[in-house]
Order: C-alpha cells, then structure tokens, then sequence
C-alpha cells in the first residue's frame, strides 16, 4: 500500500504523449498565416509550453510582433477538430493507473488544457473511468503554477494536500504542487526542451519513467 493517499498527474507529457496532434494542429494554424511548419521533434520539446511554445518555436521573432490572436485560434479549431488521431498513452500509463485503481488509491488530473479540449480527449481513453477528478486550466479561473486548480482537487478526490503526490513534466507543475503542500514529481519522460533544467526544478522526486514512479508508490 503505497504511503500516498491520493495521486493527481498533469496531462499533456505525462500520462498522455498528444505532441503528434498538437504538433500538427500547430502546422495547420502556421499555413494558415504563412509561416513554415515545425518538426515532430520540435513540438515533442515545446508542448508543455501550450500555444505559445509551439508557435512561438514555428514563429521566432515574429511571435513578439504579431497579433497572436487569430493564430493561436487557428490553431485551437484544428486541434479540437483532431484531438485524439495520433495521441497514446505512454508506456506503463494504463499498468500504474489499473494498479491505483486495483489499491483503491483515489487519482486524478489537473492539466492546463482548457476544459473544451480536455474532456473530448480522455473519452478516448477507458483507463481514465475512474479518476476522481479532472481540473481543466479554466475550471477554476487561474491555471498552474497558481495552487488553486491543485486545492480544488485534493477536495474533489477528498485527500489532504499533504499527503497527495503530484505528478508533471513542466516546472509550473512542481511549482503548483509545491505552493499546495503536495509532494512533487518531475517527469523526466514528458516534454522537455533543450532550454529546460529540470535537474535544477525544486521537485521532491526526479524520475526517468512511470516504472520508477510505480516502484515509488509502492514504497
């Protein structure tokens, strides 16, 4: 029995890889307004950044110069409009969450992708029935870092922020669940790019993979 009463995860990058779908819904809006496209590898690196990583990495200089408003929306319609055509579970995803489940651990997500976005997606997902939450970046107002979305959780799954680990793979993931009191999770596999640090994120935990994360839960 693992030490954790309760478990939330950060979506894009750490339970679900969604950078093929992004990454494409980005290249889509970038035609659209006349720049060129962006690699697989690129948006792989800039996803956790949201809209604004993956057009400024398609953008450059012109992103600070430009009225983003028009791209950025592009760029939303074409993602929701394919939201789920090439996005996977990484690997050990569906064996850790059926190992909550099977322990009766209460889980859930707290992402930044807005709620519109967020719920069409995990429908494609059966692994995800019986989470306890699911805390969308406008479901409170305020996004990650700020703790608010992360409170707000901890009484939805009905577990103590002390005594919740909090699983993500950006720095306002371990900044979020650091301002709530949770013990903090880097994830090594999820979204990083070459600008990152995340040896230097003030998480509790710094793992390579969700068998690492399993092994931890489990004490």
């Amino acid at each position: 029995m693992s030490h954790y009463q309760g478990i939330l995860f950060d979506l894009d990058g750490t339970l679900l890889d969604t950078a093929p779908d992004l990454g494409h819904a980005t290249n889509v809006a970038l035609a659209q307004f006349g720049y060129p496209p962006i690699s697989a590898a690129v948006a792989a690196q800039v996803s956790s950044h949201g809209t604004a990583g993956l057009l400024r990495a398609g953008m450059g200089d012109h992103y600070d110069r430009t009225d983003i408003a028009p791209i950025r929306q592009a760029l939303l319609s074409a993602y929701a409009a394919n939201v789920c055509q090439h996005t996977t579970l990484y690997a050990g995803v569906a064996e850790l969450i059926e190992w909550l489940d099977d322990e009766g651990i209460p889980w859930g997500i707290v992402t930044n992708k807005p709620e519109a976005l967020t719920t069409p997606l995990l429908t494609y997902f059966p692994q995800f029935a019986n989470r306890s939450c699911t805390v969308s970046g406008d479901t409170c107002g305020v996004a990650k870092p700020d703790p608010t979305p992360m409170f707000y959780a901890a009484k939805q799954i009905g577990v103590a922020p002390a005594d919740i680990l909090y699983i993500g793979d950006a720095e306002r993931d371990v900044l979020a669940g650091n301002n709530a009191n949770m013990t903090t999770v880097a994830a090594l596999w999820g979204y990083l790019s070459t600008e990152d640090q995340p040896q230097n994120w003030p998480a509790d935990h710094h793992l390579d993979n969700l068998l690492q994360l399993l092994q931890l839960l489990r004490g």
